[in-house]
């Protein structure tokens, strides 16, 4: 197993890597798929479209981000696993948020989407070996990693899920 002290500083990151307390990001992502699935299923279908502000996402348009960004971390992982030194651009998740159609999705697309995209995720990263997932590549100007995008794919998910239990639920 990979020690934490392997984990790549990630600035912008750093809140999502902390939320996460298990030492095996392999089990963070299992918990997490879990407990998200649990919230997702039971939110009231008058909330989907709900926004807890002007200018904020709805509900179906945050699951639809998350969805977005999970694919964009796990080909990081991926990219980076293969030892591609191609830098990778950042994505503007708002300009994504836009262009993406979320509020247009049926729910239990969104929710069987997000299955999918997970269990994907759990596939990618249960083929990759430790030595794969320490090759650091660039993500948005900054020097990441396969190993360090395991706890963010995770936190990313937990912070959401924080957001919505205080704000929309």
């Amino acid at each position: 197993m990979i020690p934490k002290s392997a984990l790549i500083p990630a600035e912008f990151y750093q809140s999502y890597i902390n939320m996460i307390k298990e030492v095996d990001f392999r089990e963070a992502i299992r918990k997490n798929t879990k407990q998200f699935r649990k919230l997702t299923e039971n939110i009231p279908r008058k909330k989907f479209d709900y926004a807890y502000a002007e200018g904020k996402w709805t509900i179906r348009e945050m699951l639809q981000h998350i969805i977005d960004a999970e694919r964009v971390f796990s080909y990081r992982a991926l990219t980076f696993s293969r030892k591609d030194a191609s830098p990778l651009p950042g994505f503007d998740e708002n300009s994504w948020a836009v262009q993406a159609g979320g509020s247009n999705r049926r729910w239990k697309d969104l929710l069987e989407e997000f299955a999918s995209v997970r269990e994907a995720t759990q596939y990618l990263y249960d083929s990759l070996s430790d030595e794969q997932l320490t090759f650091a590549g660039q993500a948005s100007g900054r020097p990441l990693n396969g190993y360090t995008l395991g706890f963010i794919i995770p936190g990313h998910v937990a912070h959401h899920i924080r957001i919505l239990q205080e704000r929309y639920l």
